[in-house]
């Protein structure tokens, strides 16, 4: 059975960090591209960090800098590290995974809340 569980949302204030996991199973976990993406009230789903297989990373323009995407392939396990938060990140966080010839896979999200 595929599953991809987050963790790790919160309500932190503006400045702080939060680690984000997705823990996964039921797929070969290397093989995928991981990506966390996120959705704000009102707001379209949009990308926010994608891991490629072979180690190439790519972020959103507005996270450059502040966010951190890593992935343990022993562990079937992506991590999102966001620092310097801001109120403007405040959405629910999407683990997703993709391959060629599979089925697009997603977890049922994490909130994430950036407040005072």
């Amino acid at each position: 059975q595929v599953q991809l569980v987050e963790s790790g949302g919160g309500l932190v204030q503006p400045g702080g960090s939060l680690r984000l996991s997705c823990t996964t199973s039921g797929f070969t976990f290397s093989t995928y591209v991981m990506s966390w993406f996120r959705q704000a009230p009102g707001k379209e789903r949009e990308s926010v960090a994608i891991s490629y297989l072979g180690g190439v990373v790519n972020y959103r323009d507005s996270v450059k800098g502040r966010f951190t995407i890593s992935r343990d392939n022993f562990q079937n396990t992506l991590y999102l590290q966001m620092n310097t938060l801001k109120p403007e990140d405040t959405a629910v966080y999407y683990c997703n995974a993709k391959a060629f010839g599979k089925p697009e896979l997603w977890g049922q999200g994490t909130l994430v809340t950036v407040s005072s």
